[in-house]
């Protein structure tokens, strides 16, 4: 099993307890912000499911139907997971403003400061296991649910303010104040997930840097007279790459072939930790100027 699917196993698991814990705990409370966190994870279980089924899904191997294999899955579930996470702030933000209007008295105040200092003690875990599996992977779909547990740890930090707060002023304004402060976090956390899942969807080229580094590459091969569209796009944790590379016209195609096969090796070894495609179009001579309208004959 893919190490990214056990992580998505290992989310699950953690969020299916959280949500007991704090569901619980929220609803005898009668705290916003409790519930609020219940609801969150809630959400954080619902995705980490579509997480798992995306990342099975992804890696299936191409076929008639699906050319190119189903990598876009794992963007996909990016744009989905950051669209629910600001669906939930919205939820959240809602509550609070009502509790504000119409203030509800708190209670088992000792029993919810410890199951939130016991969320996030579980919660920073799952994060480190989760970045972990990120920074090895590269894998879209896990650093967007590591981002999404690393605001639960921050959301869950003012949940445990807000009630000791009210625990010791009884102001429970603080409650629901700290509640729209949540809300409002979690939805600019949201805004790069789904801005990256987005472009990764519209085939945006790779970023000026990672475009420097296959140019150097490209310019470095001396048997090589020149290069001409380049086109790069990303896929969940696959590359694409397209190139024109002109040769002198007395090479043979067997040279040129050889020389390519080279070059291929050299440009996957930028991205070692993604699956890189590389389609090379070898030229005689350098045509980039040609309109693709004119007659070549």
């Amino acid at each position: 099993m893919r190490l990214e699917k056990k992580a998505t196993i290992v989310s699950t698991s953690v969020a299916t307890l959280l949500v007991i814990m704090k569901m619980t705990v929220g609803i005898l409370s009668g705290s916003i912000a409790v519930l609020a966190s219940a609801i969150d994870s809630l959400l954080d279980l619902t995705v980490s499911l579509f997480n798992y089924f995306a990342l099975h899904n992804a890696e299936k191997d191409p076929d008639g139907d699906f050319n190119y294999g189903r990598n876009k899955i794992e963007p996909l579930a990016a744009v989905i997971e950051g669209t629910i996470i600001s669906l939930s702030a919205l939820f959240i933000l809602y509550e609070a403003l009502v509790k504000i209007a119409h203030p509800r008295e708190m209670e088992f105040m000792g029993v919810s400061i410890f199951v939130m200092l016991a969320s996030i003690l579980i919660t920073s875990i799952l994060v480190l296991f989760l970045n972990k599996v990120a920074a090895k992977t590269g894998n879209m779909v896990i650093k967007a649910d590591a981002l999404h547990y690393k605001t639960d740890i921050f959301s869950n930090g003012a949940v445990l303010l807000a009630l000791g707060l009210v625990s010791l002023t009884d102001e429970e304004l603080i409650d629901s104040i700290l509640g729209v402060g949540i809300g409002i976090y979690m939805i600019y956390s949201a805004m790069p997930i789904i801005k990256e899942g987005i472009l990764m969807l519209l085939d945006a080229a790779l970023c000026e840097s990672d475009i420097k580094k296959i140019t150097d590459v490209i310019e470095s091969q001396k048997e090589t007279t020149n290069y001409h569209h380049l086109q790069t796009r990303e896929s969940g944790s696959h590359i694409f790459i397209s190139v024109h590379i002109v040769f002198n016209i007395s090479i043979s195609l067997y040279d040129a072939h050889l020389i390519s096969d080279k070059l291929e090796i050299k440009l996957k070894q930028l991205f070692e930790d993604k699956k890189v495609h590389i389609l090379i179009h070898m030229d005689p001579y350098d045509d980039s100027e040609i309109n693709e309208n004119e007659d070549l004959y």
